[in-house]
């Protein structure tokens, strides 16, 4: 990193700021840990890498970059995305099928990346896998803190038996209370999560952490405190491996676990507002759409009101006016109205 062109100079102070902005809101890439694994290359010789969950395929690219001549990407789910990073890349391998079942029929690999679905069912099977098949193998590990480290996640439609699932819900966690919350996590029907955080057989951490008590004490796991966690498990009898030795400024790094917290307070708060923001402009709405119906009623109202006056004008015009004719007929002489009555008979005959 050049800290000139990152930080910014005297004469060009705004290139931090120009920085910060050009990234997402929510750091969720492994793309982030791009000098962890530089530093997995330097201590082993990498060739043939197994990456479970390609997304974008933005990862596949960059171990090939660093020295691989086969990624094998397994997704079941590919989007366009990848298919065009695989398609434009001679070392990359698209496998559309979900692990773990497909590992056994994938070439032994050099480095191992887990990064497919965030819960016990599938994160176990696939380590247990790679740690009998592939002791060699360097292993990485994503999602192994908050909020999926003791917490399954289940991505919907889930291919897990409902014995493989804890009871879940469309809400998701949030650093303010233990509780699930409509304005935490959520997936918005992609993914739920176990109500539940805790116990066993739940989470990513909890599923690492057993795989690894199974498999004997000769592996070890080291974990890079930043962006929901990233784990790195290597096989090593007296654990003092060079590639753990290299990676201590990262695993033992208190500033970076004090930034991960903070970095999360801060984005369930900014959830948390955007929820309630929402909520607001739904009342607002509603509070509109009733007045608008009392305003029409009132001007219903307001014309039944001027009609009912305009009619009353009229009775007691009508009524005056009787009123006059009465007078009128009263003070006429009685020989003019015999007359009248006369006149009357006759048109008659």
């Amino acid at each position: 990193m050049n800290p000139a062109a990152a930080f910014g100079t005297r004469e060009d102070p705004h290139a931090q700021a120009r920085w910060a902005r050009q990234q997402p809101l929510l750091l969720h890439s492994l793309s982030c840990f791009r000098e962890i694994f530089e530093l997995i290359y330097a201590h082993r010789v990498i060739s043939t890498v197994v990456e479970v969950g390609a997304e974008s395929g933005q990862m596949s690219t960059l171990y090939a970059e660093l020295g691989a001549t086969s990624v094998y990407c397994v997704d079941p789910a590919p989007n366009q995305t990848l298919r065009t990073a695989v398609a434009g890349n001679d070392a990359l391998h698209l496998v559309e099928r979900p692990s773990p079942d497909v590992l056994p029929e994938l070439p032994p690999a050099d480095l191992y990346v887990l990064d497919g679905d965030h819960n016990y069912a599938t994160v176990r099977p696939e380590l247990t896998w790679v740690l009998e098949h592939a002791p060699d193998a360097v292993i990485v590990l994503h999602d192994l803190l908050w909020p999926w480290s003791r917490r399954d996640l289940y991505y919907e439609p889930s291919r897990l038996t409902s014995e493989d699932r804890h009871p879940s819900s469309p809400d998701g966690p949030t650093i303010w209370h233990d509780e699930l919350t409509p304005a935490g996590f959520v997936g918005l029907g992609a993914f739920t999560c176990s109500e539940e955080a805790g116990g066993e057989r739940n989470g990513v951490l909890t599923a690492v952490e057993d795989a690894l008590a199974a498999a004997g004490a000769d592996w070890w796991l080291v974990l890079v405190p930043a962006i929901f966690g990233l784990g790195v498990v290597v096989r090593d009898e007296g654990g003092s491996h060079p590639l753990l030795e290299a990676l201590r400024p990262y695993t033992d790094s208190r500033l970076l676990a004090m930034l991960e917290n903070n970095r999360l307070a801060l984005y369930t708060r900014v959830l948390q507002l955007q929820y309630e923001a929402v909520a607001h402009a739904a009342d607002a709405d509603a509070l509109a759409n009733t007045i608008a119906a009392q305003r029409h009623e009132l001007d219903r109202l307001t014309e039944q009101a001027g009609l009912a006056q305009r009619q009353q004008a009229e009775i007691v015009r009508l009524n005056k006016e009787n009123e006059q004719l009465k007078k009128a007929i009263a003070e006429r002489p009685a020989g003019a109205i015999d007359l009248l009555k006369s006149l009357s008979a006759r048109r008659r005959r």
